[in-house]
């Protein structure tokens, strides 16, 4: 029994194959002298002769290829038969490698009524063969590649059916799943990881990831297609795309929650000293971002001396009495309060705007740590999927 394999293959743990299977057999009742009758060939149809009932085992629907309605007798009792078959069978797939997986699949050939004494099954072509022919016509070779048929002739335990089985290996062609799944998705994580150039406290980031995320997420669903949509483990594409949604998603958090910080630092008291050290003197330093030098102009110095000399003068009008205060020194002490109450404010001010500072420092110091931490998890966990990939590649 030969047969001429050409492959394609459904998600739903079926495989379709197109088969031309051709079966001989000797038949001890049709023989005749080429010389005499002028020919060693003749085709007859088919309902006129035994044909014996070969199944597949693993058939899962109707043959649906053309009948073809005659066989080859020849002169010395030989019949050929051979009918092309459309065959949708179950085979095991093993998704978890998708789109680098390698598929073996099982066709298991065996005569539904007849015993092994009354039909035995033989190969009448080496796999080898079979396959360089299946290669040579293929037209095109679709989503897999066939890499390989092999052959054996299984007895059942019993000892009552003759069974042929063809190993059949295929090999998936990964670059549409490349090109259009892992590769836009690194993309846009790239594009992810740079967005945080963009200043936290502005809400022009948070936007630009919201933004991303969406665009992310409609482009899930538009390729969902391609995803497979059974199977007995959870591919590692899956664990990959939902991975980089999730890492999206926490860097919106991250920065929403930075955001906000920094915005409401104004209203913050003064943080408290070990973690100005914790985060000023030594993270700072560690992600590159150490505390900024104070300008001392900014600071208000009250002289003592000038001080002494308001109050002196102050007692030495008042000890001259009512009489000698005019109007020119009414408005000069109501200047006085004036003034002093502005440098209560401004001293206030410069308090409340060190403060600040502060949390605003610490809050950009947080915002460089997450964004390291953001790169190293993001390099392990793309490091570790292919180290996985290609191990299992290479195992299989």
């Amino acid at each position: 029994m030969d047969k001429n394999l050409l492959f394609q293959n459904e998600k739903a743990q079926l495989l379709k194959t197109f088969l031309w299977q051709d079966v001989t057999w000797k038949n001890e009742f049709t023989k005749w002298d080429p010389e005499e009758c002028g020919t060693s060939r003749v085709s007859v149809p088919r309902t006129n002769l035994w044909v014996p009932d070969i199944i597949i085992n693993e058939f899962m629907d109707e043959n649906t290829a053309p009948k073809v309605q005659y066989a080859y007798l020849l002169s010395d009792g030989t019949v050929s038969d051979s009918q092309p078959i459309k065959a949708i069978t179950s085979c095991r797939l093993d998704i978890y490698l998708f789109p680098f997986d390698i598929q073996n699949c099982t066709l298991s050939f065996n005569s539904y009524t007849l015993k092994s004494s009354a039909l035995q099954l033989h190969l009448t072509g080496t796999a080898e063969r079979m396959f360089e022919y299946s290669k040579s016509k293929m037209a095109t070779m679709g989503e897999w590649e066939l890499i390989g048929i092999a052959a054996e002739k299984y007895i059942t335990p019993s000892r009552t059916y003759d069974e042929i089985r063809f190993y059949i290996s295929l090999r998936r062609h990964a670059m549409l799943y490349v090109a259009n799944l892992l590769l836009p998705s690194c993309f846009l994580i790239t594009v992810d990881l740079f967005s945080f150039i963009l200043p936290p406290n502005d809400t022009d980031r948070s936007s630009f990831k919201m933004t991303l995320i969406l665009g992310y997420t409609v482009f899930l669903l538009i390729m969902n297609d391609l995803l497979p949509v059974t199977g007995n483990a959870i591919p590692l594409i899956n664990v990959f795309l939902s991975m980089c949604l999730a890492m999206m998603v926490g860097s919106l958090l991250e920065t929403i929650v930075i955001t906000n910080f920094l915005c409401g630092s104004s209203h913050y008291s003064r943080a408290p000293r070990w973690i100005r050290v914790l985060f000023l003197k030594i993270l700072g330093r560690l992600v590159c971002l150490p505390p900024k030098p104070r300008d001392r102009n900014d600071t208000v110095i009250q002289n003592p001396v000038t001080k002494g000399r308001i109050e002196e003068e102050s007692k030495t009008l008042e000890q001259k009495g009512p009489l000698s205060e005019d109007k020119t020194l009414q408005e000069l002490r109501s200047l006085g309060r004036v003034l002093q109450a502005i440098r209560l404010q401004v001293e206030q001010h410069l308090s409340k705007s060190l403060s600040t500072e502060e949390w605003i420092q610490i809050g950009l110091i947080i915002d460089r740590l997450l964004f390291i931490l953001y790169i190293i998890f993001i390099t392990v966990s793309f490091i570790t999927i292919i180290i996985i990939w290609v191990v299992s590649y290479n195992a299989a």
